[in-house]
Parts: C-alpha cells; sequence; structure tokens
C-alpha cells in the first residue's frame, strides 16, 4: 500500500469513473484500474465489486477513502512544515550579521534581495561570529554575513566573499597619533578598550597585538561596537577598529593605519549551510552578494 494508490482512490471515489480518475491524475485507465486492484490485495480484503464494465466501490473503499483524505493532507501538512523547516518552502529567510555591518552594506543587500524576491520576508539577527555561526550549524539562522576563516576551514559551508577589511587604530580626535601609521609596539602602556570575546573585531585586535610581541592593556570590554565608538570618541581608551565603520563616527574618531607588520585583515563574506544551496532565498541572497562582491572591487 503507497500514499499514491489511497490518493488514486480517492479520486476514484470522488469522481466514480476510471477516465475521470485517469483524467484528472494524468495517467492511463489501466494505471487506474492496476493500482486499485494492487491496493485492494494489499489491504486483504474486497473494495470494489465490477457492474458490467464499470468498477463500483464497495462500503470498506468509501471508508477508506474518507479516512485517506485526512491521511494525506496530514502528509502534505507535514512535508510542506519540513519544507518550511529546511527554508525550501519558505517566504521567510534569517540572517544573521555583525553589528558592524548594518549601517551600509546589510541594507544594500536585503533591499538588492528583496528586489530580486518581492515577497521575501527577511529576518535579521545580530551578533559575534562565535553566536552566529553556532546558531547557523543548528538551523536557527539560513545564512550569516560575517567574518570568515582565512583558511576556508568550514565543512559543509558555502563562503560567497564579499569584501576584505584592515583594523586600524582608533583614537579620539583630541588623542591623534602624531605618526601616519601607527607602530602598536610604542603603545604597550596605553589604555584599550575591545569587544567581549567571540565578536572577530576581537581576535583581530589580539592578533595584532601578538604580533608587537604584548598584550594589551584592556581596560573594558563591551558587547557592541556602536558602545565601543563612543567610548573611543570620549577619550576612554583607544581601540582597534575595522575601517568599514569609519564612515559612522570620522569626525569623532581618528583611524590610524596600522605599520605593515602589524596589519590584520577581515574577510567578510556571506556563508551559509551547503545542504541549503538549492533554497531560492538563499540563491537570490547569494546573487546579490556576489552582485556587490563585483562592484566593490
Amino acid at each position: 500500500m503507497t500514499l499514491r494508490k489511497l490518493e488514486i482512490l480517492c479520486s476514484f471515489v470522488r469522481t466514480g469513473s476510471l477516465v475521470k480518475t485517469a483524467e484528472e491524475l494524468q495517467l492511463s485507465s489501466v494505471s487506474i484500474h492496476k493500482a486499485l486492484h494492487s491496493l485492494e490485495a494489499g489491504i486483504g480484503c474486497p473494495l470494489f465489486v465490477k457492474e458490467g464494465r464499470q468498477l463500483k466501490a464497495l462500503p470498506a473503499a468509501l471508508y477508506l477513502a474518507e479516512a485517506s483524505v485526512d491521511l494525506l493532507g496530514d502528509v502534505e501538512r507535514i512535508l510542506k512544515k519540513t519544507r518550511t523547516k529546511a527554508g525550501v518552502e519558505s517566504g521567510q529567510i534569517r540572517l544573521g550579521s555583525m553589528y558592524s555591518l548594518t549601517a551600509n552594506i546589510i541594507p544594500r543587500i536585503i533591499m538588492g534581495t528583496k528586489i530580486r524576491r518581492p515577497d521575501l520576508d527577511i529576518d535579521l539577527y545580530l551578533g559575534s561570529n562565535e553566536d552566529l555561526m553556532k546558531k547557523l550549524y543548528e538551523g536557527n539562522i539560513d545564512a550569516v554575513v560575517i567574518a570568515a576563516p582565512s583558511d576556508d576551514s568550514l565543512d559543509g559551508v558555502e563562503v560567497v566573499p564579499l569584501f576584505e577589511d584592515d583594523l586600524y587604530l582608533a583614537s579620539s580626535k583630541g588623542s591623534k597619533p602624531k605618526d601616519s601609521s601607527v607602530d602598536l609596539s610604542e603603545y604597550e602602556f596605553e589604555k584599550f578598550l575591545t569587544l567581549q570575546d567571540g565578536f572577530a573585531t576581537t581576535s583581530g585586535f589580539y592578533d595584532a597585538f601578538k604580533l608587537a610581541g604584548f598584550k594589551p592593556n584592556v581596560v573594558m570590554k563591551v558587547g557592541d561596537i556602536f558602545s565601543l565608538m563612543n567610548m573611543v570618541s570620549s577619550d576612554m581608551g583607544r581601540s582597534l577598529l575595522p575601517g568599514r565603520v569609519k564612515a559612522l563616527m570620522g569626525d569623532a574618531i581618528e583611524f590610524t593605519p596600522l605599520q605593515s607588520k602589524y596589519r590584520v585583515t577581515q574577510r567578510i563574506a556571506l556563508m551559509y549551510l551547503q545542504a541549503n544551496e538549492s533554497n531560492p532565498n538563499i540563491l537570490a541572497l547569494a546573487a546579490e552578494t556576489r552582485m556587490l562582491h563585483r562592484n566593490n572591487k
């Protein structure tokens, strides 16, 4: 017994004719006849009786058809929910991003994707690299735009490059460095602020000071980059920030390049599970990301 045979039975009981059932399901009358008799044999009780050249459904067939309508409806709902869970049939996509990308890049990606798929709803989730990757692997979000590992070491994850960004020494306007580029080795006793652990900028922050050969004097860690920039602008300490946030507070914060030997680069990319690469919503998101990547070159 198969769901397809039950579907044929329901159609036959509803139409009362092998020919009409065949037309409705786009099958031959012979195929319909064989399926019904196969169903009868599989269940092990009579379902039909022949009246002349016509096949008539018995009470047992009528009961089975009536019950099967509900069963087939439940199966369809289950399959639809399964596809929705996988993001295949959903009119919604859950996108994760770092805070620092919300001022420019993320709005452009969202607007471009909605032009491609006007009926698509996009929910935005903000957090650290670590938190968003965890949500991606657990299926709680569908895609992320964050800093990707430099070695492409993510199993089962598709990476669509967007742009690269360097870290700069961020200082208040009153504490502007005298030199055009910064030698981090001269800042061993300076006060520094940074983001909490798990953020890509925090990892880059410590990578740069590792290149400088000392552990920075971190006096405070905060939970988002906007609070961090406000504290730097108030001269509570310096930080290392990605160049993409310069447009947000460039009038209140001085961004000074690091000397090349301390250079730390973030590779910003769209990432999603390869298992979802046929999802039309993901495909639209990836196409928009590739277009922005070409325009940024």
